[in-house]
């Protein structure tokens, strides 16, 4: 039995030790991806604290898989969490395909991003307003499909493929931008 395996089935059996491990291991991880949405700390360590209420409470919804299941899973309840929280609030604005019938347009390809520390490149994606960067998150970051985003997000699939093409956009001129201030 790997190390992954005991913690999930010493977790699911409400070990306390087993719960602090579980949050210090994947805690770092999870506020990440939170951060990498919500773009806000302070929200982000909230989205962080709920997804692992979600976690500890619905552990016995968990299956073991494999090595990286936990993980998957983990990451899997934490998106859930963060995208119930912007459809509440209503912060991801999308623009209708309909209304910006120009956007499906041959778009290039994001510049390659080699040259942008990591860091600079996810400030430079935090800027991007919550519907964009919602959207590029799902697609080029966590790989899902327009169809997987449009469920998610309860869209279509034509405005999640606007929403990247927006995204997209912004996020080059604002690496444009970047190179030009320090490279």
């Amino acid at each position: 039995m790997s190390n992954e395996e005991t913690l999930a089935q010493r977790c699911q059996e409400g070990d306390r030790r087993a719960q602090q491990t579980l949050y210090e291991t994947y805690a770092g991880i999870l506020y990440g991806m939170c951060l990498r949405y919500i773009g806000d700390p302070e929200r982000a360590k909230d989205l962080l604290h709920d997804g692992f209420v979600q976690v500890l409470t619905h552990f016995d919804s968990f299956t073991w898989r494999g090595e990286g299941s936990l993980r998957a899973w983990l990451i899997s309840v934490q998106r859930n969490v963060i995208l119930m929280n912007l459809r509440h609030e209503r912060q991801v604005e999308l623009v209708s395909v309909d209304e910006q019938p120009e956007l499906m347009s041959d778009v290039p390809e994001p510049e390659t991003v080699a040259d942008i520390p990591p860091g600079e490149l996810a400030r430079l994606i935090a800027e991007l307003p919550v519907g964009y960067r919602t959207v590029f998150n799902l697609y080029v970051i966590d790989g899902l499909s327009h169809r997987e985003i449009a469920q998610q997000l309860g869209i279509n699939e034509k405005s999640s493929a606007s929403q990247l093409v927006h995204a997209r956009r912004q996020l080059s001129a604002k690496i444009e931008a970047w190179r030009k201030e320090n490279l």
